[in-house]
């Protein structure tokens, strides 16, 4: 569509003139022969550009530009003018003129070249703040986004750790636990429950990223032991009473929910009256450290990662635990705030930490500056269970 023109001139020969060729052009072209038509004109009907003359009885070219931008700051006005007003055209573009023009226009190509770099800029102009309205648009709705997502993080962070067992007390074996997360929700999980008078069962899980998704598997796995528990609880299954077989239970079930998610996990159970330690591993990394006396030394076992490979399958372990003893059971996260330069390195240090620990989790904190930090690369989780004073 045409480009619309207001020229407004009160010499009747010069106005002629450049409407005859502004409509040559195709520009749909209006003509005032003084500023109060102009308003007059404007007010019935809005124009893309405007040609004014300076100089002209009445309401003069340089209020008319005031009142112009006044009212539409991003129209664009070519000022026209003798050569002998150059105060005013200075005046004129400070007030926000596009260009200006002398008289007499010889050669009208000036004035076609001059509105269309006017009108060129003027769109530009508005694109830039149509462009700037979207992204203010999309920051408060994004800023609205995040605020909800704040806010329902929050509720699942309250809601996972109500996930999270209480000390447990159980024939002189104590359990404790600690998480930090990264983010709000945790990806790290663990548990621990009396089975019955005589067996406690205690497991870390690590789900693979952050995040509600990875908390999302968290729910999943609290919702696994429970119907395992129920289950023995009926006689249906004792799956639960042996390590390896709830590793492939888990595998096949996180398989099967095509959440594209895996976990590295230990899953262990206690008989409290003999001390016996039955565990499995699930590619967890950092071994479970097994405090006793003066000693500190990493547990054996090796297995796939759970959720991966339908083909995983996981062995059993069994240790005798010593009296008194204490197993601290850690997410990998724990080695990623450790500036050590090899892994090696790292695994070493934690072994002295919690050595020098006696299974306290408050002093391994603080040791390794936890506490301290703003926040963790990674998620952070910690299990403690002993029996007796090291």
């Amino acid at each position: 569509m045409a480009a619309s023109v207001l020229v407004i001139d009160d010499d009747s020969t010069v106005r002629d003139s450049m409407v005859a060729f502004l409509d040559d052009y195709d520009y749909q072209v209006l003509s005032a022969a003084c500023g109060r038509e102009a308003l007059q004109l404007l007010a019935e009907r809005s124009v893309d550009a405007v040609v004014c003359d300076l100089k002209m009885p009445g309401l003069n070219g340089i209020e008319l530009l005031e009142k112009l931008k006044q009212q539409q700051p991003l129209l664009p006005v070519i000022v026209v003018s003798g050569a002998g007003v150059m105060d005013d055209v200075v005046k004129a573009l400070r007030l926000g003129a596009d260009d200006y023009l002398v008289k007499p226009i010889l050669d009208m190509e000036v004035l076609h070249h001059s509105l269309k770099k006017s009108l060129q800029r003027a769109q530009l102009e508005a694109d830039n703040n149509a462009y700037r309205e979207h992204l203010e648009k999309t920051n408060t709705e994004l800023k609205r986004g995040l605020d909800e997502l704040r806010n329902d993080q929050l509720a699942g962070r309250q809601a996972q750790l109500r996930m999270l067992p209480e000390p447990v007390l159980l024939d002189g074996i104590r359990c404790d636990h600690k998480i930090i997360p990264s983010l709000m929700l945790s990806g790290d999980f663990l548990d621990y429950f009396e089975l019955d008078d005589k067996r406690l069962v205690f497991y870390i899980a690590d789900v693979s990223g952050h995040g509600a998704s990875s908390a999302f598997v968290t729910v999943l796995l609290k919702n696994l032991t429970y119907r395992l528990r129920r289950n023995l609880q009926r006689g249906s299954s004792d799956d639960l009473l042996h390590p390896s077989q709830v590793l492939a239970r888990i595998n096949s079930e996180l398989l099967a929910s095509e959440l594209e998610k895996h976990l590295t996990m230990f899953y262990g159970v206690i008989d409290t009256a003999t001390l016996m330690l039955e565990y499995s591993v699930g590619g967890h990394f950092p071994m479970p450290v097994l405090l006793h006396g003066d000693s500190a030394e990493y547990l054996t076992g090796r297995g796939m990662p759970v959720g991966m490979f339908r083909e995983a399958e996981y062995q059993n372990y069994q240790l005798q635990l010593p009296e008194p003893f204490s197993l601290l059971l850690f997410s990998d996260g724990i080695l990623e705030i450790m500036a050590e330069p090899t892994l090696n390195d790292k695994e070493a240090l934690l072994l002295k930490v919690a050595a020098k620990s006696r299974g306290n989790l408050e002093q391994i904190c603080g040791q390794l500056g936890i506490d301290d930090l703003p926040e963790v690369p990674d998620d952070i989780a910690m299990v403690a269970i002993g029996r007796g004073v090291l």
